[in-house]
């Protein structure tokens, strides 16, 4: 379960990170549609550049700092229901969202088992971890992450599960590479920090290049999408 005292103080950082955000909502796109539920929404920046694709939101932010940061930021759009709670209901969606969430879940299968049951037939589950086990850290320990994802071990969590089929994409190769190099050869990644995350941002055109030609084999980040 995703704990609801995460404070998530690296999100500062990562929220003005708009490049790597108009990568990562270009590779989904297309599967933003009808009722949404965005699960650990946090501060909100995904949802500044998806905001406009459901016709409905549904925001479950168990984190009572950031319910209320949501509310006060997205007060004006009708459209978006906030519920300072843990993900569920009765209520079925055409699409649900886990945005760097699914790793600080430690039942992780459970939680996307539930996710499933509450997908209407044809919905998408779209879910965004950081990629690769060796490139855990101790900056994944400080923010409260229990693992990091290979395609292969994303497809054991989902054995057994109900569903179509499951697309699985790698993506930001330069994060991957700034990732290895911080992990063996940085001993205080957390000194500047900001500069580190606003060099890594503005080098995402390099990432979407060595992205499309090495036909996606590596990248920082794996983008899961799962249809219902």
């Amino acid at each position: 379960m995703l704990k609801n005292d995460y404070e998530g103080w690296e999100l500062k950082f990562f929220d003005n990170s708009k490049n790597f955000r108009f990568y990562q909502l270009k590779l989904m796109k297309k599967y933003l549609k009808g009722h949404l539920a965005e699960v650990g929404p946090g501060n909100g920046a995904n949802l500044f550049h998806y905001i406009n694709e459901p016709t409905k939101i549904d925001l479950f932010e168990p984190s009572k700092k950031h319910y209320v940061s949501l509310k006060k930021r997205f007060k004006r759009y009708k459209k978006i229901k906030f519920y300072n709670k843990f993900f569920g209901g009765k209520k079925k969606y055409n699409t649900i969202l886990y945005l760097d969430v699914i790793e600080h879940i430690k039942e992780d299968k459970k939680e996307i088992k539930k996710a499933l049951s509450l997908l209407k037939k044809d919905g998408n589950l779209i879910i965004n971890v950081p990629a690769f086990s060796y490139l855990y850290s101790n900056f994944d320990k400080d923010v409260g992450h229990y693992r990091r994802y290979s395609k292969s071990d994303f497809k054991k969590v989902l054995e057994g599960l109900n569903f179509q089929k499951a697309n699985f994409i790698y993506f930001d190769t330069i994060g991957f590479f700034l990732s290895l190099l911080s992990k063996f050869f940085i001993s205080n990644y957390k000194k500047n920090f900001d500069k580190k995350i606003k060099f890594w941002n503005s080098m995402i055109w390099v990432s979407k290049i060595i992205d499309f030609l090495s036909f996606r084999c590596l990248g920082k980040s794996l983008l899961v999408i799962i249809k219902k």
